[in-house]
């Protein structure tokens, strides 16, 4: 079964996290070693966290990509999940009409009192 765009939004996300913190990591090192270290140490923390912060720039924008695919996902999930009631209700309706009825009367009533009592 391959991965669903869920899971590659996730996968994606986590390795943006995971880019941040070593571009934290990078960042820190960098001005610890700064303080003590010579200029080259510097540049090399900086380009680093440049390349740190790059990758994790195209995890995100990978991710924002995906996102779309991944909202389709849960709405057509939803959707089939609304649909299955739908069904569901349409035969219970199918099957006691008279109980039905009743009950959409009752609800009806119901609404008007509080519509009523609203005013």
């Amino acid at each position: 079964m391959s991965p669903t765009n869920t899971d590659n939004l996730k996968e994606h996300l986590g390795e943006a996290g995971a880019h941040l913190k070593s571009a934290a990591s990078a960042a820190g090192s960098a001005v610890k070693g700064a303080s003590g270290a010579a200029a080259d140490e510097l540049r090399l923390g900086k380009a680093n966290l440049k390349a740190e912060l790059s990758d994790s720039a195209l995890s995100g924008l990978a991710a924002a990509e995906l996102s779309g695919a991944a909202a389709k996902e849960q709405v057509d999930a939803l959707m089939d999940k609304s649909k299955d009631l739908i069904d569901s209700a349409a035969e219970l309706i199918r099957e006691r009409p008279l109980a039905s009825f009743g009950v959409a009367f009752a609800a009806g009533w119901i609404i008007a009192k509080l519509a009523r009592s609203n005013d």
